[in-house]
């Protein structure tokens, strides 16, 4: 082969590779499929970005303890019954897996804004199955370093794809104003939303 033969054949291997794009370009996320007793949710879940969330998640849905857990919380905005979010996990002890490591949106870059699935907690490190979906944005839910005392906000790691008018109409739902955790006196569905099934799609 000559060199200018090789030298072609470099060129057009390499403007094949830019093409293609980035690999991180290439990788698949995952999807979830919610069947709800309110109407079916699909979320796409920032595999890439969020990866220990993401496994955490997953390993509820995959073993099956996430059929039957429920949408416990509409949390609305003064005023409003569009906004806000509705907070959801598994109710039985038994069925829960270790807390997992937080990962911080400073870490993965992603940020808390309307259709955002994110993990709900007590201190970093104490989350378990509950996550909330977001009906509107939210940056007070993301990392910040500025603001005193627990700054870590909370992890993002998915998006709504379809199905946000299921979480708004969830998020409209009737309330009771008793509450077992400081906080969500008012917020607590009455009665709650059953997720039927959740599966990869």
């Amino acid at each position: 082969m000559t060199a200018t033969a090789a030298t072609r054949r470099h060129v057009i291997a390499a403007a094949a590779a830019l093409a293609a794009g980035p690999v991180w370009a290439q990788t698949a996320r995952t999807r979830v499929r919610l069947e709800t007793d309110k109407g079916v949710i699909v979320a796409e879940l920032a595999d890439d970005k969020a990866p220990l969330t993401v496994a955490n998640f997953l390993h509820y849905v995959d073993t099956g303890r996430m059929d039957g857990a429920v949408f416990y919380r509409a949390s609305r905005a003064p005023g409003s019954t569009t906004v806000g979010l509705v907070e959801a996990g598994v109710k039985d002890p038994a069925k829960l897996f270790p807390p997992i490591a937080h990962e911080s949106t400073l870490d993965t870059g992603l940020r808390h804004s309307d259709g955002t699935l994110s993990m709900a907690r007590f201190a970093p490190g104490t989350a378990t199955s509950d996550f909330s979906i977001l009906c509107g944005d939210a940056p007070y839910l993301d990392a910040d370093p500025k603001l005193p005392g627990d700054n870590a906000g909370y992890a993002a790691f998915g998006q709504v794809l379809e199905g946000m008018d299921v979480a708004r109409a969830i998020l409209a739902l009737p309330t009771t104003t008793s509450a077992s955790a400081p906080g969500m006196a008012g917020e607590i569905l009455d009665p709650p939303v059953k997720i039927l099934s959740a599966r990869r799609v």
